[in-house]
């Protein structure tokens, strides 16, 4: 989660929520000795996440000594031209929890990708979150960004385990099980 999302005027809604649960998820994936990975999107000049802007900043602190990653990208979907697969082989990873900004953008796309590659994919309800999107004239009213998280998660289909609250999530060792934070 990158600071312009979840912190200042531009923060999405229930961003306390949402750093709360993304928190207490990778705190337990550290405990566990699980492979723990922050995705940080590049985004291009003049957007809330153009690289070198404070927007730009990762709001949880990866934690390099106890061996996380940050990978970079500039596409929603975390596999693209990051090295996240052969970083998950490599650490015998088999199954993610994806949790973040922006639900039906970066989190789904990534967790779509995670599922075409063969991994086990659990998403936390209460560990993704967007923003409203506005009305449109002669289409619809503002659609509530809990809808849209909602409806970014059964997008998904019947692969993806959908779990209410991130407190639900269980982690093993990178390499013996199948639990992973991204």
């Amino acid at each position: 989660m990158q600071r312009a999302f979840v912190s200042g005027a531009q923060a999405v809604p229930d961003r306390e929520r949402v750093v709360e649960r993304t928190a207490h998820l990778s705190a337990r994936a550290r405990e566990a000795g699980a492979l723990v990975v922050h995705l940080q999107n590049d985004g291009p000049a003049g957007a809330l996440d153009e690289p070198g802007t404070p927007g730009w900043e990762l709001y949880l602190p990866p934690d390099l000594a106890r061996g996380e990653h940050v990978l970079r990208k500039t596409v929603d979907d975390g596999f693209e031209e990051t090295g996240l697969e052969k970083l998950l082989h490599a650490a015998g990873v088999g199954a993610l929890a994806v949790c973040g900004v922006m639900s039906e953008m970066c989190v789904m796309a990534t967790a779509r990708a995670a599922l075409e590659r063969g991994f086990r994919v659990v998403v936390p309800h209460d560990a993704h979150a967007t923003y409203d999107i506005p009305a449109a004239s002669g289409i619809s009213d503002v659609v509530p960004a809990a809808q849209v998280s909602r409806v970014a998660e059964w997008a998904l289909g019947d692969e993806v385990e959908i779990v209410a609250r991130a407190q639900e999530v269980r982690f093993a060792a990178a390499g013996r099980a199948d639990q992973t934070a991204v």
